[in-house]
């Protein structure tokens, strides 16, 4: 099914949050000096904002959301990645939360594999010293 371009101004919108203290919060197109500092504390250069939760932009209740997110961050600590929790939030309100997770050290290709294995329009893919990117992953309509 294509992405709508509500869905896409949606992504472009929303804020891409790493829990802790203070909370990092991630804009698509914004660089972010903080982010560029725990990739550098984690040794990386490349990450990936990933969600298991609500696959093809359906709603998929957030028990069930929180159980496949656990899973992701699970699986991609086993990988022996570094992992951070977090969530996508709408500024408007009008979204719930998304949990999520920051996958550390993952290249742009896995990044994708790994989204689409879990049913997502969409990833936020970071390189150290540049801006977040949406990566689409569905296709347009």
């Amino acid at each position: 099914m294509p992405l709508g371009s509500d869905l896409i101004v949606a992504y472009l919108g929303a804020e891409y949050v790493i829990f802790g203290e203070p909370e990092l919060v991630l804009r698509v197109g914004e660089p972010s000096e903080a982010l560029d500092a725990l990739l550098g504390a984690e040794g990386a250069d490349t990450a990936a904002y990933v969600t298991a939760a609500n696959p093809r932009g359906r709603f998929a209740g957030q028990a069930e959301n929180l159980l496949a997110t656990t899973a992701l961050l699970e699986a991609q600590r086993e990988a022996g990645y570094a992992c951070f929790a977090g969530e996508g939030r709408d500024p408007q309100g009008e979204w719930l939360p998304e949990p999520s997770v920051l996958v550390v050290g993952m290249s742009r290709g896995e990044a994708e594999v790994l989204g689409r294995s879990y049913g997502q329009n969409a990833i936020v893919f970071v390189e150290k010293n540049k801006a977040p990117e949406l990566v689409l992953l569905a296709d347009q309509g």
